[in-house]
């Protein structure tokens, strides 16, 4: 296009842009090679801006890009570095096996390990065992229900594995745990025993579904005193607190009974309270009375500061009777007093049986009564001496046999 025609067909586009370029008027010079140039600088300059805006907008994504790839590996060596100290603090805790678990199972050696899957469903928290006896509409009846008062017979013939399969849920050495409710007390009864075999057959028949229906945490223990020589019920007891003791150090309550002595009524429940509890209160062989307010024999219960407050039981009584007035004198002078069921409640059955051979009546038992307050800190559960023969777990029951030694030829000062 030559210089006229531009200033006839674009006058105001040459106005713009000829004198502003200093290019000659409208009839003077190139004005086309002018023209040209100023667009094409025009052009350029704004290929400039849009390079210099992509090169910013790259920067941008380039630092964002590295904070976020930085942010990662902080959080990597963050996490590897607080693991190093945990483990170093807890080397079980990295072993690839829980020995403090008795059901875990090692990866093979010559495989990888697979990854560990989520953990499970929490399970669920248990509610507390009731405290008021079952049967009172606390306890769903389809539940192990309260009988109340008991037939109790010793004619029919009860081998021992009638009674087991009666008590399924009862584990070996005689435990149980209620599997809907927590117990508040764990309990060790606590048998002192020799050459009563039936008797303890017919125990156990009774025993087990009443503390099942009284939703106690509870293991039996039949303390079995070896050889022949006299007979020491109460030395027997304080070696069943300590062995118990040994294989759960949770309990708290410990029911001590003779083998021969069955609840009539369920509802006497084997806990322990405040008190010293005495249960037998009631025994068919004392017309369903208390012989005396003394008396504390039969079947009692101590939690385990009370028993330890007292000293235990004395060691020194060899022979029938007496050891029991003796634990009552320990429970008063150590200020406490002694809790008793209802007197309903409280029956007793007594299979009854003869004397057993050397376990005649103690001739000194009357004399050790009466020095109570003298022998009790130094004659206890912390001088009681024994040798553990023999620890035998049999499904209803933990054996525990023992040897307890010879009474003294001489009365023992005191």
């Amino acid at each position: 296009m030559s210089q006229r025609e531009l200033e006839v067909t674009c006058p105001r586009a040459w106005e713009s842009i000829g004198p502003a370029a200093g290019c000659p008027g409208p009839l003077g010079g190139p004005v086309a090679a002018c023209g040209m140039s100023r667009l094409l600088g025009g052009t350029l300059e704004r290929v400039c801006k849009a390079v210099l805006l992509l090169c910013l907008l790259h920067f941008l994504v380039a630092v964002i890009l590295y904070f976020d790839v930085y942010a990662q590996h902080l959080a990597f060596f963050s996490r590897f570095s607080a693991r190093g100290p945990a483990r170093a603090l807890h080397p079980a805790a990295s072993s690839s096996t829980n020995c403090s678990r008795p059901n875990a199972t090692a990866p093979s050696s010559g495989l990888p390990e697979a990854p560990s899957a989520r953990p499970g469903p929490t399970a669920p928290v248990l509610p507390p065992c009731p405290d008021s006896p079952p049967g009172l509409g606390l306890i769903p009846a389809t539940v192990l229900p309260a009988v109340g008062r008991l037939l109790i017979e010793f004619t029919s013939p009860m081998p021992l594995e009638r009674v087991q399969r009666e008590n399924p849920g009862v584990l070996l050495g005689g435990r149980y745990t209620p599997p809907d409710c927590t117990p508040a007390q764990t309990v060790a009864v606590i048998i002192p025993f020799r050459h009563r075999e039936h008797h303890l057959r017919y125990w156990l028949h009774y025993l087990h579904p009443i503390l099942r229906r009284q939703r106690l945490r509870y293991g039996i223990y039949v303390i079995n005193q070896h050889g022949e020589d006299t007979f020491n019920r109460a030395k027997l007891l304080n070696v069943g607190f300590l062995e118990a003791l040994k294989e759960d150090a949770t309990y708290n309550c410990f029911i001590f009974s003779d083998v021969d002595l069955v609840p009539m009524d369920d509802r006497n429940l084997y806990r322990c309270g405040d008190q010293p509890r005495h249960f037998a209160i009631a025994m068919d062989k004392f017309g369903f009375r208390l012989p005396y307010a003394g008396y504390f024999g039969g079947v009692s219960g101590l939690n385990k500061s009370q028993f330890l407050r007292i000293n235990g039981f004395p060691n020194e009584y060899w022979g029938w009777g007496g050891e029991d007035d003796d634990i009552f004198n320990r429970i008063s002078l150590a200020g406490m007093k002694i809790s008793r069921p209802d007197i309903r409640i409280g029956r007793y059955r007594m299979i009854k049986h003869d004397r057993d051979k050397h376990n005649e009546p103690n001739p000194q038992r009357f004399t050790k009564i009466q020095n109570t307050k003298l022998t009790m800190k130094r004659d206890g559960i912390g001088s009681v001496r024994y040798q553990v023969l023999e620890v035998s777990r049999q499904p209803l029951f933990t054996n525990i046999t023992v040897d307890i030694g010879r009474p003294p030829s001489w009365p023992p000062r005191g």
